[in-house]
């Protein structure tokens, strides 16, 4: 499982935030800046529907004045009575220049159309004329007439002889005006948006693109029935567009509207530059958000970690580890309280050490005196059978050696007891190679003729040279290989010392074949007093080991035991002291040698 330190999870919680509130902002901006434009356009389609409507009806007006002021001329009145078709035809080709309308029709009394003429060949005469008839019963003076493509607005008149009051209609005359390109651009113009003339469901007339006629008639299928009265959105040709519409029909028939269409997408243009924008100025804020936050997190989380360093120092049993509190915060009266409770808690294990080590030597005098006492008795005795006369020189050898056995004894408890009560400051180190301090243990091991014959394999590798106390690891080396020489066989034993440099420090195994150690033992195996089948065991030989190891830093365990066999492995570090020039001259040789020793 990933671990997070509290300044990483601190930044990923502002940046988050830092993020997720920045998104949040510019989604805000986005929305409020469409929804303000949709607004605006909304408004002006209105304001230009209500600008077209108007200057519709000033058109319409003066086209209706137009039209009853062509058919009251008294050569207009003259010519609808001509009884030849052809001679009103050509005759009234100039009165239709003359008005410049788009269209132009005469119709005689008996309702048939007798002349036309057409700025376009689109509406033929006999559309005309059914046109023609549908308008005649309308009351309204103008109406839609949509023929061959065209669309027009037509305005129709009576014309009477003489005056209107005798009501003696001769005819009708009909002008028309075009809803052509150029008007239609100039409506756009007026709307300020593309607009679009429908007959029925069909786009008579627009400013958009052929491909976004089809697709504005595709849109909107039945636009011939009400007009809409709110403001839509339509996609034409991958653009978008906001509509409006206006009922342009007169009367019955088909419904001829307007419709005004702004682009949405031309007035939202300018936010996908304004959105990049916004996205950058984002990314900066967060950035710049986030190295604040790294900055303002390191500065709160670096002393929670000095500290934790602390902590962790002191689970290792530093009590040196260097701890400052800084300010006034929190955080810095945490430090100072951890502090004073690791002072205290080093005072306290100081105390419980001495007092441990005043009772655990209390318990070795106690055992010592009593062993000196049983020593000392046995010499005393053999030294009064010595006094007798007639021993021969057998007996007295036989009881020197016994009472020398006895002096050793004394004499290795108390140094025993002497190396136990001494402390770590104690410690004289020199620089040397542990392979001499080995070479020397193992003749004073082999010394003792009851190990002549066991087995011994030696491993040491040359480059072993550091700053020791040499003589110390000497007792240490020579309790170790006494131990396993004990524990063997003398008919079948086996020892195996391997000593070698690894990782920066100098390991130590010292391996056998004896029956391991006794399972009601091992948890104790270190401790005063605790020995298993030893005839002149003092139970201070591993105790003694263990001390001197860990003065130096390192540390003994028992890596392996059982009926096959025990191995007991100590590793020392290599004291980090400058070597002298006598020292260096002896360290250019680091090969490994292989040494066997048989019986």
């Amino acid at each position: 499982m990933i671990k997070l330190r509290l300044s990483t999870k601190f930044l990923l919680s502002m940046l988050l935030i830092s993020a997720g509130l920045t998104a949040a902002s510019l989604l805000f901006v986005r929305r409020t800046l469409e929804s303000h434009i949709r607004g605006e356009i909304f408004s002006d389609l209105r304001n230009s529907v209500a600008t077209f409507q108007n200057v519709q009806r000033e058109r319409e007006a003066s086209w209706s004045r137009s039209a009853e002021l062509m058919a009251d001329l008294p050569i207009l009145r003259a010519l609808i009575m001509a009884p030849d078709a052809a001679t009103i035809q050509d005759s009234s080709q100039r009165l239709w220049r003359l008005g410049g309308s788009d269209l132009f029709v005469m119709v005689n009394r008996e309702q048939k159309v007798v002349a036309m003429h057409t700025a376009s060949y689109g509406l033929t005469a006999n559309s005309a004329q059914q046109l023609f008839l549908e308008a005649l019963g309308d009351e309204p003076t103008s109406r839609w007439w949509f023929g061959g493509g065209h669309l027009y607005e037509v305005f129709v008149r009576p014309i009477y002889f003489g005056s209107q009051a005798e009501n003696r209609l001769q005819g009708y005359l009909a002008l028309g005006y075009e809803i052509n390109d150029q008007l239609a651009h100039e409506a756009a113009r007026v709307a300020a948006s593309q607009v679009a003339f429908w007959y029925g469901n069909q786009v008579a007339k627009s400013t958009l693109s052929p491909v976004q006629d089809s697709e504005l008639a595709r849109a909107y299928p039945r636009s011939g029935q009400a007009v809409q009265e709110t403001v839509s959105q339509v996609e034409l040709g991958q653009e978008r567009f906001l509509s409006a519409a206006l009922d342009l029909s007169h009367g019955a028939g088909p419904r001829v509207r307007l419709t005004v269409l702004k682009s949405y997408d031309q007035a939202t243009a300018f936010l996908k530059q304004l959105n990049r924008s916004l996205v950058g100025l984002g990314f900066v804020a967060v950035l710049g958000g986030s190295l604040l936050v790294f900055l303002i997190s390191h500065t709160f989380t670096r002393p929670l970690s000095i500290l934790v360093s602390g902590v962790r120092a002191l689970e290792r049993g530093n009590f040196d580890y260097p701890l400052e509190a800084r300010g006034r915060d929190e955080v810095a009266e945490v430090t100072t309280a951890f502090r004073a409770m690791r002072e205290t808690l080093q005072n306290t294990q100081r105390k419980l050490l001495e007092a441990e080590r005043l009772a655990t030597i209390g318990r070795m005098a106690s055992s010592i005196s009593h062993d000196l006492r049983h020593s000392l008795a046995t010499v005393v005795a053999n030294a009064e059978f010595l006094a007798e006369a007639r021993l021969d020189a057998h007996q007295r050898e036989e009881l020197y050696r016994e009472v020398r056995l006895a002096v050793d004894q004394m004499t290795e408890m108390l140094e025993s007891f002497l190396e136990f009560s001494r402390t770590r400051e104690n410690l004289r180190p020199s620089y040397g190679n542990l392979q001499e301090v080995l070479e020397r243990a193992l003749q004073t091991a082999r010394a003792n003729p009851e190990f002549g014959r066991i087995q011994l394999t030696v491993k040491c590798e040359r480059d072993c040279e550091g700053w020791f106390d040499l003589r110390r690891l000497e007792r240490a080396f020579q309790n170790l290989i006494i131990n396993a020489f004990e524990a063997v066989s003398p008919e079948r034993g086996k020892v195996e010392v391997d000593l070698r440099r690894q990782n920066g420090n100098i390991e130590f195994r010292v391996e056998d074949n004896g029956p391991g150690v006794p399972e009601e033992i091992r948890a104790q195996l270190f401790e005063p007093f605790v020995s298993s089948g030893k005839q002149y065991g003092t139970g201070l030989g591993l105790t003694v080991v263990q001390k001197i190891v860990e003065d130096h830093g390192g540390r003994v365990k028992v890596e392996r035991t059982s009926s096959q066999g025990t191995v007991f492995v100590t590793t020392i570090p290599v004291a980090l002291r400058p070597r002298t020039e006598a020292a260096s001259s002896n360290a250019s040789e680091r090969s490994a040698q292989v040494t066997h020793i048989q019986p």
